[in-house]
């Protein structure tokens, strides 16, 4: 744990540019710089847990394509890298919503997912969905072809923001085991560093594909891993709640009393495996909170039983929504809970969602939302 004298970094990307918001470890007042880019689609950022002035941010436009931006000193000055993301081999086709099959095409970086262990290494989550990786700052790419080539492949469809690979979680304890989710395609678990995949779907329901208990085919909009326990996932799919306790070999629902288990993004306390935090919307079709009423809803037993946390958010004419990698928690002692909004604000809760404040109001939608600990000043 880590106490008050840190700081936090909040690294925002947005629709119209990139955000860094800073606090000390009470995280009451903020500065905040940006924007970065301007104009430019930011679909991700991140830092690497390695080195702290390292920062990867996945920059995008329908004019001028892709470009994958790295930072070595926090964010003050930025360096445009490599931009080739070439899959590997023969493209083959994947299945549309017609039934019709289409080359896959790369279209934009939604995830990117520092190493654990090098800051030069950083891996890339693509649309159509790929998974990349650069052993060299982000200058060049390489497709790990495994997953794309699973036998499943063909059979993929795209969701409806697209087929994109939008979580990589690696294994804190196994260096040859990697996690990532599509949609909508489901979940995938690599044991060899991304060789070959195994498709992680079972226990999960879909009522929208014609065999609900399909290999593949289900949405799944995000995991989340405690580090201190990397057998034991979470999931926010497009409907339920789910858990595995055995690396996604099954998946149990655990969406419990929730009001509705419609959402996109997950998080797990830093420092209770057991807690869990959702985002809950009304519906696929109403991407608004339920009643009008912004509400982050926390379990303490890992699933199941969930309570509401409203102090400090709004409670009527509240229609906003929190993207698929727009919440984050920090790692100091009272952990600290992050999410934006497509409204443009970003809220904290220093106390692990007793109560919130807004951190800004007015940003663009908000795409993403990740956090550094830092040391002292």
């Amino acid at each position: 744990m880590v106490g008050r004298m840190s700081r936090v970094r909040v690294l925002v990307g947005t629709r119209k540019g990139a955000f860094i918001l800073t606090s000390d470890g009470k995280r009451e007042q903020w500065t905040v710089e940006g924007p970065h880019f301007p104009g430019w689609e930011m679909y991700h950022v991140k830092g690497s847990p390695t080195d702290p002035n390292r920062l990867y941010a996945s920059q995008t436009s329908g004019w001028h394509g892709q470009l994958i931006q790295r930072s070595d000193d926090g964010g003050k000055t930025w360096e445009p890298v490599g931009n080739e993301f070439a899959y590997d081999g023969f493209p083959g086709t994947h299945q549309w919503y017609d039934g019709t099959q289409r080359p896959w095409k790369f279209t934009r970086v939604w995830h990117l997912e520092p190493s654990l262990d090098d800051p030069d290494t950083v891996y890339a989550g693509v649309e159509d969905a790929a998974l990349f990786r650069s052993t060299d700052g982000g200058r060049s790419w390489s497709e790990l072809s495994g997953l794309r080539n699973h036998s499943t492949g063909p059979s993929w469809q795209p969701g409806a923001g697209g087929m994109c690979l939008h979580t990589i979680i690696a294994d804190p304890n196994d260096a040859a085991r990697v996690f990532v989710a599509i949609s909508a395609a489901g979940a995938f678990r690599s044991d060899d560093g991304g060789a070959t995949w195994k498709a992680i779907n079972r226990g999960l329901r879909s009522q929208y594909i014609p065999d609900p208990d399909a290999e593949v085919g289900h949405c799944v909009h995000r995991i989340a891993m405690h580090h201190s326990r990397p057998n034991v996932l979470f999931m926010q799919k497009h409907w339920d709640v789910m858990r595995t306790d055995n690396a996604g070999d099954s998946w149990t629902e655990v969406s419990g009393n929730l009001p509705t288990d419609f959402g996109f993004t997950i998080e797990v306390h830093a420092h209770e495996p057991e807690t869990i935090y959702v985002f809950p919307i009304k519906s696929d079709s109403e991407h608004f909170p339920l009643d009008g009423k912004l509400r982050v809803y926390r379990s303490r037993t890992g699933g199941n039983e969930w309570e509401a946390l409203t102090e400090g958010l709004p409670q009527r004419d509240c229609y906003v929504n929190v993207l698929r990698d727009a919440s984050a928690v920090d790692a100091l002692d009272s952990c600290g809970v992050y999410f934006g909004t497509t409204g443009g604000q970003v809220y904290v809760s220093p106390n692990a969602g007793e109560t919130w404040n807004a951190i800004v109001r007015d940003l663009p939608p908000v795409l993403s939302v990740e956090v550094q600990t830092l040391g002292s000043p």
